[in-house]
């Protein structure tokens, strides 16, 4: 059921996204009314959640049964004074095709009535509120003006970026993203010396209703898209392998890796801020990861001048990784739910010159017969099909590969790519299973279609 307003873009944005979803090919394949249809389908779900919360389970440390047995014991805890109904309908399902993921229906959107007293947020804390987060203090920008903790508050989500922090109302464009009880009053929120920490406003009555897993189980379950947890299996890693994740950041893929390879072998994690690096290491330790070795460094610079370099860390010889991830900085444009994106149209095709930086690194580092994947998190062609073929013209030596499991639909026509191609590539697009999501088709049906925008390529270097 669509609720919320298509995701706000500036204009020369949404026209450019238009045109690359009506682009001659795919006009010449499906149709002007289909390919309008579909560009629109995706601006509506792009602001609404996915049906389900995926997480991935640490299938390395215990079994997939086991792991979800011990989580509906958690979120039973989590429902202590629901009635036993509720209860009852709790779901946790496998995955059909991936072994090491769960399945979590997110119930919504529900009949919430609106209060009037109003908190809003930023649209990236209103965002993790409809994927099941509560509200954190920094995400507040304004509060009744006498809010105390206790107060029952309704919960907005500024969609433009306009509202000032700690104004008193809003009245620019917002959307309802459900009730909550306040954590703390307005003095501690917006009047003291030191930022405000912790929840500030404890989620009781959201718009999308999906589990809390904040502190479950750390150890054995990561959240993650289930598109970003395909990637790892897409890569293929195998014990004793020496891996490298280019731009790893914050390190889910990372230790996805490590587990898939059973921790035996060596992955090395790079990205160029410091704070994310100790990000990296820490989800490593949690998860009992010890074949991870992560470096703060930039990776269009990973390639050493000398072969004979017999350094732990960066910068590489050439040919040092049997497989290479490349999930590379991207516009973004897939990820959900996103109410509103306020980026220039010269932001958002920034990056193409940055991917091919990395992917020019990428190939001198991985080995003959090793194995390379390119992701994103978008939905453009410049960054997706657009890179395949480039990469394909200017590396004589890669191959598209098979992926499995290729659970996604094949590549977009637009960048001049065959049909064998496409078929070979792997492109997630809500906006093609928008209108199955939205019946009663069971979960696991419906999961691989209702997902994040996302895109992966893989290659062999020959």
């Amino acid at each position: 059921m669509s609720i919320f307003p298509k995701i706000s873009l500036k204009p020369d944005v949404n026209e450019y996204l238009r045109r690359v979803f009506l682009n001659k090919e795919v006009l010449a394949t499906v149709g002007h009314q289909e390919a309008e249809g579909r560009f629109q389908k995706l601006l509506t779900c792009l602001s609404h959640p996915p049906s389900y919360t995926c997480v991935r389970a640490s299938t390395h440390l215990t079994s997939l049964e086991e792991i979800r047995h011990k989580l509906a014991k958690e979120l039973r805890k989590q429902q202590m004074g629901s009635s036993s109904a509720e209860e009852d309908a709790l779901q946790i399902l496998p995955h059909p095709q991936i072994p090491d993921v769960l399945l979590l229906p997110v119930d919504g959107p529900r009949p919430v009535k609106q209060l009037s007293s109003e908190v809003v947020v930023g649209a990236q804390c209103g965002n993790a509120v409809l994927r099941g987060a509560h509200v954190f203090a920094p995400g507040i920008l304004a509060s009744p003006k006498y809010m105390k903790a206790g107060d029952a508050v309704s919960v907005f989500s500024d969609l433009e970026g306009k509202c000032t922090r700690g104004a008193t109302s809003f009245q620019g464009m917002k959307v309802f993203v459900g009730n909550g009880v306040a954590e703390m009053d307005r003095f501690s929120l917006f009047c003291t010396d030191e930022p405000a920490k912790g929840i500030g406003v404890r989620m009781v009555e959201p718009l999308y209703q999906s589990p809390s897993f904040d502190g479950v189980l750390p150890n054995l379950l990561f959240l993650q898209n289930l598109p970003s947890v395909v990637v790892g299996h897409v890569l293929g890693p195998c014990p004793g392998e020496h891996i490298l994740d280019m731009c790893a950041a914050p390190g889910g893929k990372t230790c996805h890796i490590a587990a898939l390879m059973g921790d035996q072998g060596e992955v090395v994690a790079l990205d160029r801020i410091k704070n994310k690096i100790d990000r990296i290491r820490q989800n490593a330790k949690m998860l009992h990861l010890r074949s991870i070795k992560a470096f703060c460094f930039n990776s269009t610079q990973a390639v050493s001048s000398d072969a004979a370099q017999g350094n732990e860390g960066p910068p590489f010889p050439p040919e040092s990784f049997d497989r290479v991830l490349l999930d590379a900085p991207c516009s973004g444009l897939g990820q959900r739910p996103n109410m509103a994106n306020n980026w220039s149209l010269k932001e958002i095709c920034s990056y193409q010159p940055l991917q091919r930086k990395l992917f020019h690194a990428a190939v001198r580092l991985l080995k003959r017969g090793g194995v390379l994947v390119y992701s994103t998190c978008t939905v453009t062609l410049a960054e997706n099909e657009e890179q395949v073929a480039w990469a394909l013209d200017a590396f004589p030596c890669l191959t598209l590969q098979p992926q499995e499991p290729h659970i996604g639909a094949q590549g977009m026509q637009g960048a001049g790519l065959t049909p064998e191609q496409l078929r070979l590539l792997q492109r997630f697009s809500p906006e093609l299973s928008w209108s199955q999501t939205q019946t009663t088709a069971p979960l696991p049906c419906r999961a691989s279609g209702d997902t994040i925008g996302f895109f992966i390529a893989k290659f062999l270097k020959n």
